[in-house]
């Protein structure tokens, strides 16, 4: 049988869109809004018994009326596990799908209703499996998604009044439920598919059995490459930062401050701010060696002393260890950056681009010879792709900030410096850029393309194993497919005879 069909490869990019669209709509808190009763009960203190009698069936009879209209709005749909899907699941997503301005065209209740599904079996399956996912995780991440949703809406009494909420306490219950379960599918499925690789002679295979005719086409794309300088900050500085951050760990110590508090004021790292500085980390966790160096060598409730990374200099307070997984707190603090090591920087990086046009260097020897960046320099200042890690970047895909710092730039043209400072609450930097290389639109090749084929190859292999996974375990879970939709053509097989 042939790996790669018209009909495999439609259906992957179908259900890719689908799932795309169900985790922008969950992971921005979406896909929940209810219509509620309001309807008052007639005062019948002054009317005779007759009309009170009538009145009474009156009431009852809308009461029953209503009741029937909500229990058909929230008929079930279909049960997997220990979860429950509602029919007005299904329809408010859709609804809110349609809000966000994006396409239904390719969405069908089957294909909601068999996604939701989805969804559900990985939740009760890492709930079987012991998979844990902490309050304080999901508390996180509903306060990024407040923060977010307020400043698009503007405040947050708009932001309850469009999801008809009375109070930010019953908005945020209901956020819990949403974001508990898709982390809990989150994470089933990264277990599903962790340690699966691809061989070259697997990679080859998978090119050579895709029809001429259907080979990948890869948009246009640039290698860029750049020379970066760090404004030096003085010893001085940083022994303040230092100390302020010895400071709060005394307090913590022994005067049983609360390490929350503490971050909530003071911490510099704004994606963790507002939780107090909470993360959820294992080895595997993408974040610097150092941090997660000083973060395993603790013990449960104690306080590191102050370290610095590339962001700056940090402490960390372990809440909890779960086996491999730590719950931590931590600090954030950068020293001040003078302006006169800001101008510097900027000075050396224009008379080493003056060196590189006068050919003194190539922009890669002078890379190599003066860059500040580690990742880089001993490249020849190539940047990587941070998705792939390939030196190209589709221009349809870029970040945009780095697209626009390089739009203009002519070939072997090298910019001006341009100063970035660090959103994750590093130190500034400047930087020069060169377009290194350009790649016109072309349909895939496999001596160029090879590492994006490989990702494709990887993407199937791993879809084939989710494919496995869920045949496996529907057969092994209670799923009950309710009324016409038992009708539907699922790409697994809900419906048991």
């Amino acid at each position: 049988m042939k790996l790669l069909k018209k009909k495999n490869l439609r259906f992957m990019e179908k259900m890719i869109k689908i799932g795309s669209l169900l985790c922008f709509l969950l992971c921005f808190g979406l896909g929940f809004s209810q219509d509620q009763d309001t309807g008052e009960l007639p005062d019948t203190q002054v009317e005779p018994k007759e009309t009170v009698l009538e009145t009474s069936m009156m009431v009852v009879k809308d009461t029953v009326e209503k009741s029937f209209q909500r229990i058909k709005l929230d008929g079930i749909a279909a049960v997997v596990g220990d979860y429950v899907i509602l029919d007005s699941d299904i329809e408010k997503t859709l609804i809110d799908i349609k809000n966000q301005g994006a396409s239904t065209a390719d969405l069908t209740r089957c294909s909601l209703l068999g996604k939701l599904m989805e969804d559900r079996l990985y939740a009760h399956q890492a709930v079987q499996d012991s998979i844990l996912i902490s309050d304080d995780e999901v508390n996180a991440t509903i306060d990024r998604q407040v923060q977010s949703l307020v400043a698009q809406v503007g405040s947050m009494e708009k932001l309850l009044k469009f999801y008809k909420k009375d109070d930010l306490p019953s908005f945020r219950e209901e956020l819990f439920e949403i974001n508990k379960l898709r982390m809990l599918s989150e994470k089933m499925q990264r277990k599903i598919v962790d340690g699966i690789e691809v061989t070259p002679e697997e990679v080859r295979q998978f090119f050579n059995k895709i029809p001429k005719d259907e080979l990948p086409l890869f948009g246009a794309e640039l290698e860029i490459s750049q020379i970066v300088k760090t404004p030096k900050i003085s010893d001085e500085e940083k022994q303040k930062v230092k100390d302020k951050l010895s400071k709060i760990k005394a307090d913590v110590e022994d005067n049983g401050a609360s390490f929350k508090i503490k971050a909530i004021l003071y911490t510099q790292d704004e994606g963790s701010k507002s939780n107090g500085g909470f993360y959820s980390v294992t080895r595997e966790t993408g974040f610097v060696k150092e941090f997660k160096d000083v973060a395993f060598s603790l013990k449960e409730g104690e306080v590191s002393e102050p370290f610095e990374t590339i962001y700056g200099f940090h402490i960390i307070f372990i809440e909890k260890i779960r086996g491999q997984e730590l719950d931590l707190r931590h600090i954030l603090i950068s020293p001040e950056v003078p302006e006169s090591a800001k101008q510097q920087a900027s000075a050396e990086l224009d008379s080493i681009r003056q060196q590189i046009i006068d050919g003194k260097y190539t922009f890669a020897e002078a890379a190599r010879n003066f860059s500040d960046q580690k990742e880089t320099k001993f490249d020849g200042g190539v940047l990587r792709n941070p998705i792939n890690f390939d030196s190209r970047f589709e221009l349809t895909k870029m970040d945009p900030t780095l697209y626009n710092q390089v739009r203009n730039l002519k070939d072997n043209e090298i910019s001006r410096p341009i100063f970035e400072s660090d959103p994750r609450g590093g130190a500034p930097k400047f930087k020069i850029l060169k377009i290194s290389n350009r790649f016109d639109e072309h349909k895939a090749d496999f001596a160029k393309d090879y590492l994006k084929i490989q990702e494709l190859a990887l993407t199937e292999k791993q879809f084939n194993a989710i494919k496995d996974w869920m045949a496996e375990h529907i057969e092994d879970t209670y799923v009950s497919v309710k009324g016409e939709d038992r009708t539907c053509t699922f790409a697994n097989k809900w419906v048991k005879e």
